[in-house]
Parts: C-alpha cells; sequence; structure tokens
C-alpha cells in the first residue's frame, strides 16, 4: 500500500482545532469588518455626517453655542451625546442586517455548518459591531476636533473607554438577538425605530437631566426614575463624564449597571445560538 492510498500524503497533516477556533473566529470577524467596510460610504461617513448636521444644527443654527449646561458650553455637552448615539445606533444595525440579510439570502447555513461553538459566533458578530461602533465614534471625535469650536474635552479616558466599549457590546448583542428572532426586514426595523431610537434620544442625549427637571418644575419629578430604569441613560452619561467631567448619575453604580446587562445579554444570546432558536430549521 502507497503512502497515498494509507492516507498519509506529504505535506498535509490533519488539522486539530483546540479549545477555541481561534482561525474559524478571525475569519467570522474579519467577514463581518469587510462587510461593512466594502459600504464604507453608507456604514460609515453616512452616520458620521448625519451626526456632525445635528451638531451644527443644535449648536450653529438654533444659537446653543451660546448656551452652558452642567457648568460647560452646549457645545462640549452635545458633541459626546451625538458620538455615542452615532456608536449605538450604527453597532446594533451592524449585528442586526447581517443575520437578517443572512436569513433572507439563504447564507445563514454557511456560518453554522464550520466548527464553531456558540460563544465563538456570538464572539465574532459581537466583535464586528463593536469595531464600526468604535469606528464611527474615533471618526466623530476627530471631526469635533477639527471644528474651530473648542468642541472636545477630555477629563477622563478610562470612562470614554468603558463606556463606549461597553455600549457597543451592549448594542451588538441587542442586535444580534434581534437578528436570531426575525424574519424580515420590517422585524429589524420596528426594533430600531420603536425601541433603540427614543432609548437613545430620551437618555439625555440633547439635554441634561438636571436642567430638564428644573425647567419641568414639580411636574419633572417622575424624570429620574423613569431615566434610573434605562440602560441607554448610563452609557450615555458615563460616555459624556469622560468628555466634561460632570455627570447626572452616580458613575459606579453605571459602570456595575452596564456590565450587568452586558453580561445578561451575552448568555440570552449564547443560548440562543447554542440552542439554535429560529436559526435552525
Amino acid at each position: 500500500m502507497n503512502r497515498a492510498a494509507s492516507g498519509s500524503l506529504p505535506g498535509f497533516a490533519v488539522r486539530r482545532i483546540g479549545r477555541m477556533n481561534g482561525r474559524g473566529l478571525w475569519t467570522l470577524f474579519e467577514k463581518e469588518v469587510r462587510r461593512f467596510l466594502k459600504v464604507w460610504l453608507q456604514t460609515i461617513a453616512a452616520p458620521a455626517m448625519q451626526a456632525v448636521l445635528f451638531f451644527l444644527i443644535f449648536a450653529v443654527v438654533l444659537g446653543g453655542s451660546d448656551r452652558v449646561t452642567t457648568h460647560v458650553a452646549y457645545t462640549q455637552f452635545l458633541a459626546p451625546g451625538l458620538i455615542v448615539m452615532a456608536l449605538l445606533q450604527n453597532a446594533f444595525a451592524n449585528t442586526s442586517s447581517s443575520l437578517i440579510i443572512s436569513k433572507v439570502q439563504g447564507t445563514l447555513v454557511d456560518v453554522l455548518m464550520p466548527p464553531l461553538s456558540a460563544g465563538e459566533l456570538v464572539l465574532g458578530y459581537v466583535g464586528g459591531g463593536v469595531t464600526r461602533g468604535l469606528l464611527i465614534a474615533a471618526v466623530l471625535v476627530a471631526a469635533f476636533w477639527a471644528l474651530p469650536m473648542d468642541t472636545i474635552l477630555v477629563r477622563h479616558p478610562w470612562a470614554i473607554l468603558y463606556f463606549g466599549t461597553a455600549a457597543a457590546v451592549m448594542l451588538s448583542l441587542i442586535g444580534l438577538l434581534t437578528g436570531i428572532w426575525a424574519e424580515k426586514f420590517d422585524h429589524v426595523a420596528t426594533i430600531g425605530n420603536f425601541v433603540i431610537a427614543p432609548l437613545t434620544l430620551l437618555s439625555g442625549t440633547f439635554f441634561s437631566l438636571d436642567r430638564l427637571a428644573a425647567r419641568m418644575g414639580d411636574k419633572g419629578h417622575w424624570l429620574e426614575p423613569v431615566l434610573g430604569a434605562n440602560p441607554f441613560f448610563y452609557m450615555i452619561d458615563g460616555f459624556r463624564y469622560g468628555f466634561i467631567g460632570e455627570a447626572d448619575s452616580d458613575i459606579a453604580v453605571g459602570v456595575v449597571v452596564v456590565f450587568a446587562i452586558d453580561v445578561i445579554l451575552w448568555w440570552l444570546a449564547w443560548r440562543a445560538v447554542d440552542r439554535g432558536w429560529h436559526l435552525k430549521p
């Protein structure tokens, strides 16, 4: 029996996968990153331009540059809110759109068949969403820094890094769960328009809780418990704290709340993928 017949061809070896399929995980992550970079005008440039236009409208056209919020100029207060808003929306969009496109095109099986565990699948998809969210945030920081308005302050870099990354992870996981549950694009749009957008816009992106409560007077007593139940508020407030050094909430509480929700969402996503919920026939 020759060597070819015995299965021991020269130059070939059996691929062995350890506790983690590192090459497979990297391939999935690279696929997700290449997917949104291939259409960067839509996935990076357009959201960044939208945030800059929001800034110019509120800070210049409506005269916001002359206002002071939480002892800093309104432009310095507004910029971090717009940055994290774009980060949240695009981290969600990346994972949710990737799953629903795979379902509609019938290519999801190409991801489920390779030897990737549920945890590796979740990590690969979430890694792509986090990368897109943080990339947009970096582009916007550079854009606002370039404006001749002294817009960007940096007081606590650790808070910017922690809350920015944790926010991207949270919305990537929510997007992943949405993509797993959804059967058509309308389902994803429903979650994005009626859940993600309201929670983002009503969590202090454009306003300070103290200033809003003072303006509403006795009618504003319900704002604090309502916002306190919204995890988006802690992400936006903590991210802004890293820039301006002031916050409407207890930063330590925000760190714990955001981390705990990320852990819960990670477990739910892992469980859904592991069981093949809405993924396997």
